[in-house]
């Protein structure tokens, strides 16, 4: 009688503590997910949304590219799940990707300075005429609006976001969780005083997260802001957006930064497409620009550039020196890790472009960049 009380009372004490256990992860995942609601962003509404409805772009409530784009294509006999799941492809490095901490720049006279230091992905420092542009960053270890589940990086950061210097503006491209990250966003809130310039429709996603309207510049296509002394231009690109299962609630762009007498382009995520060609003609000749080679597919030709064609949009914005982005810190396609900079690196030299592959971290001075030594084949 005894040992079956003893049983009884064991399997009772089971119960609850697979109960107790249930509950706790229950609450673990609550707690990890708490946030998911406020990444996902804000939506239009009020004079935000009497805006967005004048845009060009904008027509039966969603932006628009200029010409039609669809953001998957169907091809007879793929099944891009399997790819994912079963394909050969090496996506991801197989040894750690060099980090450098960029030393001071080379350039005294800051009436010519031009630097560029890519953090990875396209997060990306402009340093121009002695003021600071960020363009999209992102330094958290996922970029989706969970820290469980999405695409996590495949190198750090190589500084922290508290080490930044100040910054006279932040860039925002698109609303992407690979370009629009909460959780930096805040931490640039708290830690940063430069105003957030944006496409049309991003500043909903930036109130929900607590920026003040005074720190959010939203721009349409073609619009212009002066900040510190820089005219900032948003231009075209041809994407999409969207947070959640809403699709191009939010504006798409590309970017001009111009000094006095230096001047930066930056594609943002874009398919290749004639509007290169009118933003060269424009805004152009451009002394440095970021072009986007990265997460490409003949699944998503139009919303994404193959690497030969990220050439040709630079000689399209005649451009002078090509620095890549958009690559190597988050398997977001099927192709091979290093394929995009190897393509790029091979289209450069067929077509004498100018070119600059940093490490991470790396500061490249526009005016003596170095050369290309193809480090990334080491690790690929």
């Amino acid at each position: 009688m005894a040992r079956a009380q003893s049983t009884d009372v064991e399997r009772s004490l089971g119960r609850r503590m697979r109960g107790a256990a249930g509950l706790a992860a229950l609450a673990g995942l609550a707690w990890v997910a708490r946030d998911v609601p406020a990444a996902l962003g804000g939506r239009l509404s009020g004079a935000r949304a009497e805006r967005a409805a004048r845009s060009p772009q904008f027509r039966e409530g969603t932006f628009h590219n200029q010409a039609g784009t669809r953001t998957m294509v169907a091809e007879p006999g793929r099944n891009l799940v399997r790819e994912l799941i079963f394909g050969k492809q090496k996506r991801r490095p197989t040894a750690p990707v060099p980090l450098l901490r960029s030393s001071a720049p080379h350039t005294v006279d800051t009436a010519d300075e031009l630097n560029i230091v890519w953090y990875g992905h396209a997060s990306t420092l402009i340093e121009i005429e002695g003021r600071r542009v960020l363009l999209d960053p992102v330094w958290s270890e996922r970029c989706s609006p969970s820290g469980l589940v999405g695409p996590r990086r495949l190198h750090e950061p190589p500084v922290r976001l508290d080490e930044l210097p100040p910054l006279d503006a932040i860039l925002i491209s698109h609303d992407h969780y690979d370009h629009l990250d909460m959780p930096t966003v805040r931490a640039l809130l708290a830690g940063q005083s430069a105003p957030f310039l944006v496409p049309l429709g991003v500043g909903a996603h930036l109130d929900r997260w607590g920026v003040p309207a005074e720190r959010i510049i939203e721009l349409d296509w073609s619009e212009s802001h002066r900040v510190a002394g820089l005219e900032i231009t948003a231009t075209a690109a041809q994407h999409f957006s969207g947070r959640g299962l809403r699709r191009d609630g939010t504006l798409w762009s590309s970017w001009v930064v111009a000094g006095a007498r230096r001047k930066v382009f930056y594609t943002g995520d874009s398919g290749y497409f004639d509007g290169y060609a009118a933003i060269g003609a424009e805004h152009g000749p451009f002394d440095v620009t970021l072009m986007q080679i990265g997460a490409y597919d003949r699944a998503w030709p139009t919303i994404h550039m193959f690497p030969e064609e990220a050439v040709d949009a630079h000689l399209d914005l005649r451009g002078g020196l090509f620095v890549p982005v958009h690559w190597a810190t988050f398997n977001l396609a099927l192709h091979d890790w290093s394929e995009p900079v190897d393509r790029l690196w091979a289209e450069a030299k067929a077509r004498d472009v100018r070119l600059a592959v940093p490490r991470p971290g790396e500061r490249v001075v526009v005016d003596e960049p170095p050369a290309v030594d193809g480090w990334w084949q080491s690790v690929a």
